[in-house]
C-alpha cells in the first residue's frame, strides 16, 4: 500500500487539511477495510478499479468515480475489486461549505456524485482533467484551480461556526460548547442550526469525533500501550467511557483495532 499526503496551497490551507493519494496492487484475496469517522469531508476521485462500499454485511454498492463523502458518525466497510488508485481532497469540518451553497447536512453518511453538487458539465470537465493528469502533483494543480475559482463564488462559512471548530480542533475536542459560548443560550441555538447546515453534524458530535481522533493517534503511536493513560490524556471520564465512545465510532474495541487486517487503511489515514 502506497499512501502519500500533500499540503494545500496557502490560500486554501485554512479550509483543506491535506490531499492524499492511495495506490494498492490488485490482490486475489482483497480485504474489507473499515472506514471510521474523522470529522472531515472528502472529495474523492477513483482512477483504478471499482471500490465496493458495503451497506450491510453482504450487500454493497459501487462507489461513484468522483464523489464527496460527507460527515459520517458510524463506521462502514469498503473493498477493492482490483487495483486501487485514488486521490482525495480532505477538508476541515467547516471547509467544504465554502465551495457549495446547498446545506452540508444533505451530504451526511453517504457518497454524493460531484455532478449533483457542481452540475453535470462542470463535474464532467473536472473529472476528465483529473483522469488525464500525468501525476498527483498535476491533479493537485487542477483541483486547486477549480476550488479557488469556486471559493470566489460561494458564500463563506459563518464566523461562529468557524471559530467553534477551530477551538475544538485546538483543544482536541476537550472544550465544552457551553464553555466556548459562555453559556449564552441564544448563541447555542444559533450555533446548532448553523452547524447542521454548514458542518453536517452537531457541535457535540463533532467534538466527540475530534476527541476520538486524538485518542486514535495515541493508540497508533508508542503511547498506545495503556488504555487508561490514553483515556486520561484525552480527558474521558475513565477507561470505560473511552472504550464506549471508541466502539460507537469504530464498531470495535481499542484492542481489536490494533493490528486488525481490516483496519490497515484507517490506521494509515489516521496515524
Amino acid at each position: 500500500m502506497d499512501y502519500q499526503t500533500y499540503q494545500p496551497h496557502p490560500d486554501l490551507a485554512s479550509l483543506i487539511s491535506c490531499y492524499w493519494s492511495l495506490e494498492v496492487p490488485s490482490s486475489d484475496n482483497p480485504q474489507k477495510q473499515r472506514i471510521i469517522p474523522d470529522g472531515k469531508i472528502e472529495m474523492v476521485f477513483i482512477f483504478g478499479d471499482d471500490i465496493k462500499r458495503y451497506t450491510t454485511d453482504n450487500n454493497f454498492i459501487l462507489q461513484p468515480r468522483a464523489f464527496v463523502l460527507g460527515q459520517i458518525l458510524e463506521p462502514f466497510f469498503v473493498e477493492p475489486t482490483g487495483y486501487v488508485n485514488s486521490f482525495s481532497i480532505s477538508f476541515y469540518p467547516f471547509g467544504f461549505a465554502n465551495f457549495m451553497e446547498e446545506p452540508i447536512k444533505t451530504l451526511a453518511n453517504k457518497e454524493t456524485p460531484i455532478e449533483k453538487l457542481f452540475g453535470k458539465d462542470v463535474a464532467k470537465k473536472l473529472e476528465l482533467e483529473m483522469v488525464r493528469a500525468k501525476d498527483t502533483q498535476a491533479r493537485i494543480t487542477i483541483a486547486e484551480k477549480f476550488l479557488l475559482n469556486r471559493l470566489s463564488q460561494a458564500a463563506t462559512v459563518d464566523s461562529i461556526v468557524k471559530s467553534t471548530v477551530q477551538v475544538l480542533l485546538a483543544t482536541k475536542g476537550n472544550t465544552s460548547i457551553s464553555n466556548i459560548l459562555k453559556d449564552d443560550l441564544s448563541k447555542r441555538r444559533q450555533l446548532e442550526r448553523k452547524f447542521s447546515k454548514q458542518i453536517g453534524i452537531s457541535p457535540k458530535q463533532l467534538s466527540k469525533v475530534i476527541r476520538l481522533q486524538s485518542a486514535l493517534k495515541m493508540l497508533l503511536s508508542e503511547e498506545g500501550d495503556n488504555l487508561t493513560t490514553i483515556a486520561y490524556k484525552s480527558e474521558y471520564y475513565d477507561q470505560a467511557h473511552f472504550i464506549k465512545d471508541f466502539k460507537e465510532f469504530t464498531g470495535i474495541s481499542p484492542k481489536e483495532f490494533l493490528g486488525h487486517e481490516n483496519m490497515e487503511l484507517s490506521s494509515a489515514l489516521y496515524k
